[in-house]
């Protein structure tokens, strides 16, 4: 059967203006980190790109090595785009990224003109696009100059093979120094792709004012830290979850203790909210309207059905924001 949107689809998500940008984002995004890979069941993708979309998920988020292998993640993308989403490619927004290790030799990893642009290469073909619509450099190089890294997103924007550029993984010096250098080009930075959470709050320290001083958006990954804000480990590690899985991010000695009492004390906050733990989770992250758009991964469609439910209530109260920060700073015994 031939796919056909759901033509309410923009009633309830939320859409953001990234920073200073004409660009608007929806506040939820979908990141192809896992379970899009060639491993992985192509329908069951596919069943969750087509719900996100009739959501109002209009961003999907990839990186060149996301698989496994690395490069699947963007080929499965592109069968659903020619198969399913061909005529909403205007509707939707595409990034992608280069940074990590992709292929072998001197020239398949870090920041180099040579990396980036070979890469992107690449990356249009597996996805079958003429142009992405965001392309980060995926982490900072030590040994190339920035001006090289920042000249080379310069250069994919002129060219035509992307339409924004962002950075993921830079710390606040990177960041405001790789702004200047694009601000300079007159390429300007669009976003900052970190790692966020209420168990990872390193951005709150310098980053969030390099960018907002700058007119620069925020999208964060891991906003529910790998499944640790989620009613998944609440009580002890399922068998078919990530910690269990020898290939997953996230080792079962990372379920400690004391990241599940936490868990378990804010999951009662959300309760009273009425709202699971990975919907507070995601509003806390996207609460003051610091945060652009938070993406969350998926392993099946009732997943980011749940995750969108988030929207549904983003305010919080001072007492429990406060009750929020007690748990967050307490100490475990």
């Amino acid at each position: 059967m031939v796919y056909q949107a759901n033509e309410n689809r923009y009633e309830s998500m939320k859409y953001n203006r990234t920073g200073n940008s004409g660009l608007l984002l929806p506040a939820i995004s979908l990141g192809l980190w896992h379970n899009f890979g060639g491993v992985d069941p192509f329908e069951n993708g596919r069943a969750m790109l087509r719900k996100a979309f009739d959501l109002g998920i209009t961003h999907f988020d990839l990186a060149n090595n996301y698989g496994p292998p690395a490069g699947s993640a963007e080929e499965m993308l592109g069968s659903v785009l020619k198969k399913d989403f061909a005529p909403y490619r205007d509707e939707l927004i595409i990034s992608t990224k280069a940074g990590f290790k992709m292929w072998d030799g001197p020239y398949g990893d870090w920041g180099s003109k040579k990396y980036l642009i070979s890469s992107l290469d690449q990356s249009l073909k597996r996805m079958g696009l003429e142009y992405v619509d965001i392309y980060y450099s995926h982490r900072p190089d030590p040994n190339t100059p920035l001006e090289e890294t920042m000249g080379a997103l310069d250069l994919i924007v002129r060219q035509g093979k992307a339409l924004y550029v962002g950075l993921s993984n830079y710390n606040p010096e990177q960041t405001a120094q790789a702004i200047k250098i694009l601000d300079n080009l007159g390429t300007p930075l669009l976003l900052h792709q970190p790692n966020y959470s209420m168990f990872n709050r390193w951005i709150e320290d310098g980053l969030q004012d390099v960018l907002e001083e700058n007119g620069v958006g925020s999208i964060a990954y891991i906003p529910l830290a790998q499944g640790l804000l989620t009613n998944k480990y609440l009580n002890g590690i399922p068998a078919d979850s990530r910690a269990a899985s020898s290939t997953s991010f996230l080792r079962k000695n990372q379920v400690t203790e004391e990241f599940v009492n936490k868990a378990n004390r804010l999951n009662d906050i959300a309760a009273e909210r009425g709202q699971s733990l990975a919907q507070m989770s995601l509003a806390w992250v996207l609460r003051g309207g610091r945060i652009t758009s938070a993406i969350i991964g998926a392993s099946k469609v009732s997943q980011i059905e749940e995750n969108v439910g988030a929207l549904m209530n983003l305010e919080f109260s001072d007492e429990e924001l406060l009750r929020i920060e007690e748990i967050l700073n307490s100490k475990f015994e």
